[in-house]
């Protein structure tokens, strides 16, 4: 009786093995890797762009999107990615979502990124946005403006090195450190100047009105991208 029970247990295929060597096959097998669209990492971006602008103190104010008109733009019109309004000047932010090594000088019509490719100078860039501020601004319009241009950390800079230092009015910045060199930038002004050049009501003024001719209108945006995609096929 014995011999043919440990017959039967000998014969028996162990189900445990074959079990196991299934799941150890499915767990070396990788998920495919998924490309992440353009349009989401250019969302991502802008998060974290928020996440950094809602870090600056309290008597600041900030926008985010802007579109603007310009008769001097080639599209006739300027479109911010973001303004931050504080006491002592106004900070206007282009972002950039690139890959690889930025290269250019203050006066390079030009930088490159990774010398693969050649991209206008974001500096010159959003001059013209300053620019097309001081035109909508009016009283404001003399304000101090500070222009920053902030990349994301999968980039590396090979630029002037004063256009990393605070003195600067031309800040080149990782995403990540947005709000401490707006911070420094402040508290640099502050001991710079004997008294702040917008008051609270200023800045909710220049906020209000910014906010009032911003275009929202879905069909002059997308005239206005249509047209820029054109000037980059030209």
């Amino acid at each position: 009786m014995l011999s043919k029970l440990l017959a039967l247990f000998k014969n028996e295929p162990s189900k445990k093995k074959v079990t196991t060597s299934a799941n150890t096959a499915g767990a070396k097998k990788k998920p495919p890797h998924r490309k992440v669209e353009a349009g989401r990492i250019g969302e991502i971006g802008e998060y974290k762009i928020n996440i950094q602008l809602d870090q600056l103190p309290k008597e600041c104010m900030y926008l985010s999107d802007i579109l603007l008109p310009n008769s001097k733009s080639r599209t006739g019109f300027s479109q911010i990615d973001h303004l931050v309004i504080s006491p002592y000047g106004m900070f206007v932010i282009e972002t950039k979502n690139y890959n690889g090594e930025i290269k250019g000088a203050r006066s390079d019509k030009y930088w490159s990124v990774s010398n693969r490719f050649k991209m206008y100078n974001p500096l010159m860039q959003n001059y013209g946005h300053i620019k097309a501020l001081e035109a909508q601004l009016g009283e404001y319009k003399s304000a101090k403006y500070i222009s920053m241009i902030s990349f994301t950390m999968r980039c590396r800079f090979s630029i002037d090195p004063e256009l990393r230092k605070i003195h600067s009015d031309e800040l080149i910045v990782y995403d990540v450190e947005l709000s401490e060199f707006i911070n420094r930038k402040i508290l640099r002004l502050k001991a710079e100047l004997p008294d702040a050049i917008f008051s609270g009501d200023d800045i909710r003024s220049i906020y209000e009105g910014i906010n009032k001719i911003n275009i929202t209108d879905p069909g002059i945006r997308a005239e206005h991208v249509s047209r820029i995609k054109g000037e980059k096929t030209e």
